[in-house]
């Protein structure tokens, strides 16, 4: 099943998405169902029942003022306003981390555990919305196609053979990086924290519907031009090893974001580096998840 968070940031609405019909208000279709994803997610399963039983009945109901044709929806971020920072894992896939040594003039060297960092929530924006420049700041902006993964539970200390539990469904992040910024703090964090710089959506798809997350093309386009082509199976650390070792004595809570890394292709590791400008449009693309697509804007 696939979730949106729609409407506007004042009034935003949980919605589920038909490729036919568009999306459907389960508020309306359900009025004991949450009102938000978060709640959705803290509802575990019972919520989630209760929520494919409602899209279920939509599907075959003929009353008006379910559905909204999705070229009608405005799409939101799934999670608009994350309780905590975006965690994300770098380094991860073995042809970026080649790239980004050869661009950087050094020999590749591949971690041994997954390189944590984050991105504030202020970063997090949805599918269409603009993506500011920036241009006081930065002059490298660059691309990052992610996996991510939504947390369904509190969990912490979690083998890797019991992660996969704890996932609730995945969504596509794009880590936009001002790479001068990166290089002159001497850490990612400040580089991939400028505002507008976490595009994340168009849905969350649960992990019933999206199945083993390795062995999903992944891939990102500039202008139209693809840029990134890949696949999750060319992780280093898996899905079930990330959450492993994030929670290793940290607690992870029901609706926590995980970016798993990007592949190769970025900008950084392009000759020439053709970094991202004002009218650039980037989109986003994991299969079985759909297009996350945004415009670099002036800001």
């Amino acid at each position: 099943m696939k979730f949106v968070t729609f409407g506007t940031p004042k009034a935003p609405r949980l919605g589920a998405l038909d490729s036919g019909r568009g999306v459907l208000d389960l508020k309306k279709a359900n009025a004991k169902l949450p009102g938000d994803m978060l709640a959705l997610i803290e509802g575990g399963a019972p919520a989630l029942k209760a929520a494919k039983q409602a899209f279920a009945a939509a599907l075959k109901s003929k009353k008006s003022g379910l559905w909204t044709p999705l070229k009608s929806a405005k799409l939101l971020a799934p999670i608009p306003a994350p309780r905590k920072n975006v965690f994300c894992v770098g380094r991860n896939y073995r042809l970026h981390i080649i790239e980004g040594a050869r661009a950087r003039g050094h020999e590749p060297v591949f971690p041994k555990v997954p390189e944590f960092f984050s991105k504030p929530r202020t970063t997090v924006v949805g599918h269409d919305a603009p993506v500011q420049r920036h241009a006081k700041n930065t002059q490298k902006l660059d691309y990052e196609v992610e996996l991510g993964i939504v947390i369904g539970k509190r969990v912490r200390d979690l083998t890797p053979d019991k992660a996969m539990p704890a996932v609730f469904g995945y969504t596509i992040i794009n880590d936009v990086t001002a790479r001068d910024a990166q290089t002159a703090h001497g850490q990612w964090f400040k580089g991939k924290s400028f505002d507008t710089f976490c595009p994340m959506g168009p849905c969350i798809v649960t992990a019933d519907e999206f199945g083993n997350p390795s062995g999903h093309r992944i891939s990102l386009k500039v202008n139209g031009q693809i840029r990134q082509d890949s696949n999750t199976s060319d992780m280093l650390f898996d899905v079930a090893a990330i959450v492993s070792f994030l929670c290793a004595s940290l607690t992870l809570d029901p609706g926590d974001v995980i970016a798993s890394g990007t592949p190769s292709g970025v900008a950084l590791g392009m000759t020439p580096q053709l970094w991202l400008n004002v009218g650039d449009v980037v989109e986003a693309e994991i299969e079985g998840i759909g297009s996350l697509r945004n415009k670099i804007a002036e800001g």
